[in-house]
């Protein structure tokens, strides 16, 4: 895993317009140690608290796009938040950052630095966050159209049922029908079937 640290007068290249010294308010006050991971698939962001003599500190990758950078920043920023005031007498995810995370989105949107449909999601949001932005669709869906996208990429609800996708490790599925939230896919190999996520991004297969 690569990791740089942020050089603060470059961290603008990653952030939407006009939210730098917004950013800069909650890193200095903080005391933020911040860092630019380049490949995780696993997670977009991770919040580490002081200890030990070390300072706060944020990673996010390096590759989201600008409003997904901006979002997990803030997710983040939220847990520091959140430790700072109930240190390990609050769940990860719970009422307390729930709360410090919605306010947290309430000052960013007030500042108009999100196109229409993000803010919509955002603020449908807001009472109640998701525990990471891959877990709300809406949110995740807005997100997702400002990416760097790729033209054999695809999300599993705009597949036609029974439509053939791969998924990384070149595991096979065939979409079926949606199940409430999800799409119920048969992995072709083992006939096992397995609930997608609308916007899981896949590969048309066969």
């Amino acid at each position: 895993m690569s990791k740089t640290k942020v050089d603060f007068s470059a961290l603008e290249q990653y952030l939407p317009a006009g939210s730098l010294e917004h950013v800069l308010t909650f890193i200095h006050e903080h005391k933020i140690q911040l860092t630019i991971t380049r490949n995780r698939s696993s997670v977009l962001g991770d919040y580490r608290h002081a200890h030990e003599g070390k300072g706060h500190r944020i990673s996010v990758n390096g590759d989201l796009n600008k409003y997904s950078f901006l979002v997990t920043l803030l997710h983040e920023i939220a847990h520091l938040i959140t430790f700072e005031k109930h240190k390990r007498n609050a769940q990860p995810h719970g009422i307390e950052w729930k709360t410090n995370f919605g306010q947290i989105l309430a000052l960013f949107i007030d500042k108009n630095l999100f196109p229409d449909d993000i803010r919509h999601a955002l603020i449908s949001s807001i009472n109640n966050p998701a525990a990471s932005s891959c877990s709300d669709v809406k949110l995740l869906r807005a997100l997702k159209k400002y990416d760097a996208r790729q033209e054999d990429i695809f999300f599993v609800e705009q597949l036609p049922l029974g439509q053939l996708f791969a998924i990384k490790g070149n595991r096979i599925f065939e979409r079926g029908e949606k199940i409430r939230k999800r799409f119920k896919c048969k992995e072709i190999a083992t006939g096992k079937w397995y609930l997608f996520s609308p916007v899981s991004e896949v590969k048309k297969a066969g």
